[in-house]
């Protein structure tokens, strides 16, 4: 009875790891199979985004991965998050070092697929694209309008020289490099897909090349490219592989994006993705010998102002500061049911047992600890910016934060003030006192001022840039006022505008303390030995946290996030320093952290 199951695994492709002996490897598209070294190589990946992980963390993370039974490590490179400003690239620092997060995989004897854009979507602001494209006003994307493509070859060309010591042609593990993502569900561009394989095959990427793309005819018409291997996003039926296999014959088809979690905006219930759909999804994806990647297998965390936002039916819709993602790996990188699940299956279909789970990151409860008011941005001004009417952040040169618009009213004094395309959320001040809040989620842009009798009161609209929408026609997205203003009809003209691009934490201070917010809060704890924590917001009402320095991103009491992932290696033995900066609450507040994201 044993001569059956053991000739099934005999004929089936074996996960084989990269051998160090070896300088060179040759992966190949033959038909319908991926070759490694010649012989058919089944691909079983799980994608996770070093920029999304704490540096120290990424060994752990791909060796949780390869415990899970996954032989590759698929990787969104975020191009923003390299070019941090326009023509400075940043390869080296902390999470940035891309080669290194692939020479860990490497050593940990996984293959990667490198998914470098210039476009990734992955729920990061504009989809990885730089925001300081946004300056012009008329800039196209994903096609082939010339100043976003010198900007994406410029991109391209850097990059290329860091991964291609990295291609299995060259020793390294990267397999394959996927063809920008998911173009058919944007754009038929055909130029702009082909020049962008041009060039990688010139600045010598000379690995096989694959593009993902849903799996309906048109998304694959524009999407694919002859010669490419084709990527479903998903492929959850042998009719989705027969359909791209007539659309692009000759290549191999596999599934690019299995889900095995979903994404959460704010204002959501957290996603859930239950265990038994995802594993019945894998059983036919390896009993077909489909080669296949989970999107995501380990999601990390939006830090700072990475987070990026849809624009669906719902209108406006921004991602939480989590991106657990409900992945088989938590945001601490923990293994959960579903992650024990598919290792068992995978084991058991493949016939290859998983090395043990690595012991799981420490984590700790933090006591309540005080935050106190520790300064007013009202009273630290920066020089302002004058316009004639308000202008959106890029076009200031600023591409993050918050920034204060103000103005003094002539003529109309009071009654129904309105935005015109907010972009995202706004307290509203006459003459120093706080009126209310905008809410492009909402679609509140507009809100009535009450007369306070002076003969030209001062309005104030504090404007906050939340996620940049990362997917589909919409992702021109510019912060800020990107309209007008008007009173009761009338434009209101002559503007100061103070930015707070926060690219550090505030600094407390010790004067005046406003009675209306935003306000900078600070606080401390003390740790005899630093580990994970979950810092709680539910005290507070909307802002962004900033622990020694380090910005855990944005909280909102809108739920359904209430705490921030901070990870060991941003604390340290003894006295620990939080500040805060709360658009909407003035009193002073209490914190703790707690050992999980819920």
């Amino acid at each position: 009875m044993l001569l059956p199951i053991v000739l099934a695994l005999a004929m089936r492709p074996t996960t084989q790891t990269p051998n160090p002996e070896l300088p060179t490897h040759e992966f190949q598209l033959r038909g319908d199979d991926f070759l490694l070294d010649g012989k058919p190589f089944e691909i079983i990946s799980g994608e996770m985004h070093p920029a999304r992980i704490p540096v120290e963390y990424w060994r752990h993370r791909i060796q949780m991965a390869k415990a899970m039974g996954c032989n590759t490590i698929a990787a969104y490179i975020f191009w923003n998050y390299q070019e941090p400003s326009e023509g400075k690239y940043d390869f080296r620092s902390t999470n940035h070092d891309v080669a290194k997060f692939i020479r860990i995989a490497q050593e940990e004897g996984m293959w990667i697929l490198l998914r470098p854009g210039p476009y990734v979507c992955a729920e990061w602001d504009f989809g990885g694209i730089p925001p300081y494209l946004l300056r012009y006003p008329d800039l196209k994307v994903r096609c082939m309008d010339p100043r976003y493509m010198k900007a994406a070859e410029n991109y391209m060309k850097a990059l290329a020289a860091q991964v291609r010591p990295l291609l299995v042609t060259h020793g390294g593990p990267i397999l394959m490099v996927q063809i920008e993502n998911e173009y058919g569900s944007y754009g038929n561009d055909r130029d702009y897909v082909k020049r962008l394989k041009q060039i990688w095959e010139q600045n010598g990427i000379d690995v096989p090349f694959y593009t993902a793309d849903g799996a309906t005819t048109y998304m694959l018409e524009a999407g694919s490219l002859p010669g490419c291997a084709v990527g479903l996003d998903p492929g959850t039926s042998l009719d989705a592989f027969e359909l791209a296999k007539k659309m692009n014959p000759g290549v191999p088809v596999f599934g690019s994006e299995t889900y095995p979690g979903w994404l959460t905006h704010w204002g959501e219930q957290w996603a859930q993705v239950g265990t038994d759909g995802i594993s019945n999804e894998v059983k036919f994806l390896l009993d077909n010998h489909k080669s296949f990647n989970l999107y995501v297998v380990h999601g990390g965390t939006n830090f700072g102002f990475t987070a990026g936002a849809n624009s669906g039916g719902k209108g406006y819709e921004p991602d939480v500061t989590s991106y657990d993602y409900n992945a088989p790996i938590t945001e601490q990188g923990r293994a959960t049911p579903k992650f024990m699940a598919l290792r068992d299956l995978i084991a058991k279909e493949t016939g290859v047992a998983p090395p043990p789970v690595p012991a799981p990151i420490p984590a700790i409860d933090i006591p309540e600890f005080k935050l106190e008011p520790a300064g007013s941005i009202w009273d630290h001004l920066p020089t302002p910016i004058h316009q004639v009417q308000p202008k959106p952040f890029e076009e200031m040169g600023q591409y993050q934060g918050f920034a204060d618009y103000r103005t003094r009213l002539i003529g109309h004094k009071s009654g129904r003030l309105t935005v015109t395309e907010l972009h995202d959320f706004a307290t509203v001040f006459l003459d120093g006192k706080f009126v209310g809040t905008l809410d492009r989620r909402e679609g509140r842009m507009s809100i009535d001022l009450p007369s306070d009798g002076a003969r030209e009161p001062v309005l104030d609209i504090f404007v906050e840039a939340m996620g940049r929408i990362n997917f589909a026609a919409q992702m021109i997205d510019r912060k800020g006022i990107t309209d007008r203003v008007t009173l009761n009809g009338m434009t209101l003209m002559n503007w100061d505008v103070y930015q707070f691009p926060m690219t550090a934490a505030p600094t407390p201070g010790t004067g005046h303390l406003a009675t209306e917010a935003p306000t900078i809060f600070a606080g401390s704890f003390d740790l005899d030995k630093p580990a994970d924590t979950f810092l709680d917001c539910s005290n507070l009402k909307k802002g962004v946290v900033w622990v020694n320095g380090h910005n855990l991103g944005r909280y909102w009491e809108i739920g359904p996030q209430k705490r921030l992932y901070c990870p060991a290696p941003w604390l340290k033995a003894g006295r620990n320093e939080v500040v805060v900066f709360e658009l909407l609450a003035t009193e002073p507040a209490t914190m703790r952290g707690y050992k999980t994201l819920e």
